[in-house]
C-alpha cells in the first residue's frame, strides 16, 4: 500500500475548539463543519517534518491539478505560529497556544470523524471530549482553489484521546465542582428524611453545601380519653 505524504497522524497534541459530535459554524452564515483546533508543541519536530512534508506535497498537487500550473505568490497554509499573532484578527494567540505550532482541520457534516479512547473503543459519552484534552489526530492537507481563492487546507480524520487536562475556553463544570461532594448528614434519633431543622425565626437551617439539617420530629400525642384499641385500659 502507497503511502499518502499529505495524510499525517499527529504526536500527541493538545486539542481547542473541539466540535467533533456535532457540526458548528464560527459564524452566522457559515457552512457547519465538524471541527478542532491542533496546538503541536514545537519539541514535537517528528510531527512538524511530516506535516511540512505535506503542505510541500499538496502545493504540487495544486500547481498541477488546481492552480494551472502557478503556484500563488502568497500561498496561505493552516500552521501558524502560537507564539506569534492570530492570522484573523492580528492579536496574540492565546497563552496556551505559546509554544506551539496551531493549525485547524475540519470535515463537512457528511463525514462526522471516529473519535476513540486509547484502546481504539469509541468514546460514547460526549463528556469526555473537551478543548484541553490531549489526543492523536488523523489530518489531510489538500490544495483548493474557491471562490477566487487559492491555498492549502486541512481536512480532519479519526481523532484518539489519550489523556485529560485542564479545560480550556471555559470548559463545562460538574456540579460536584461547583458545590462540591455532598457531605451525608447524620440523622439524630427519630428524624424523618429531608426535613429541615427550624430556627426560633421559622426559617430553615442548613449545613455543609446548602443540605438542610434533619430535624427530630415530636412522637404523636395521645389523645385525651378514650380506650387503648391495643390494651383494652383507658388512655
Amino acid at each position: 500500500m502507497s503511502m499518502d505524504i499529505c495524510r499525517v497522524t499527529t504526536g500527541e497534541a493538545r486539542l481547542s475548539y473541539v466540535h467533533l459530535f456535532k457540526p458548528y459554524a464560527f459564524q452566522q452564515g457559515q457552512e457547519e463543519k465538524y471541527s478542532v483546533t491542533v496546538l503541536v508543541p514545537k519539541t514535537d519536530t517528528d510531527t512538524m517534518a511530516r506535516i511540512n512534508a505535506a503542505i510541500e506535497e499538496a502545493k504540487q498537487r495544486g500547481i498541477t491539478d488546481k492552480w494551472n500550473g502557478q503556484c500563488p505568490p502568497i500561498l496561505p497554509t493552516p500552521v501558524h505560529d502560537g507564539d506569534g499573532v492570530r492570522p484573523s484578527d492580528g492579536m496574540p494567540f492565546g497563552d496556551e497556544y505559546k509554544g506551539h505550532w496551531v493549525f485547524t482541520a475540519s470535515a463537512k457534516a457528511d463525514y462526522p470523524p471516529e473519535v476513540v479512547d486509547l484502546n481504539g473503543n469509541p468514546i460514547i459519552n460526549q463528556s469526555e471530549v473537551y478543548s484541553g484534552m490531549y489526543g492523536h489526530v488523523r489530518v489531510n492537507f489538500f490544495p483548493y482553489a474557491f471562490g477566487g481563492k487559492k491555498g492549502i487546507g486541512c481536512g480532519l480524520g479519526p481523532v484518539q484521546k489519550t489523556r485529560d487536562g485542564e479545560a480550556l475556553g471555559g470548559g463545562r463544570e460538574s456540579a460536584a465542582q461547583v458545590f462540591g461532594t455532598p457531605v451525608p448528614q447524620q440523622s439524630p434519633m427519630g428524624a424523618v428524611p429531608g426535613t429541615p431543622t427550624y430556627g426560633a425565626a421559622g426559617t430553615p437551617t442548613y449545613g455543609a453545601a446548602g443540605i438542610p439539617v434533619q430535624q427530630a420530629q415530636p412522637a404523636p400525642q395521645a389523645p385525651a380519653g378514650g380506650i387503648n384499641p391495643i390494651t383494652g385500659l383507658p388512655y
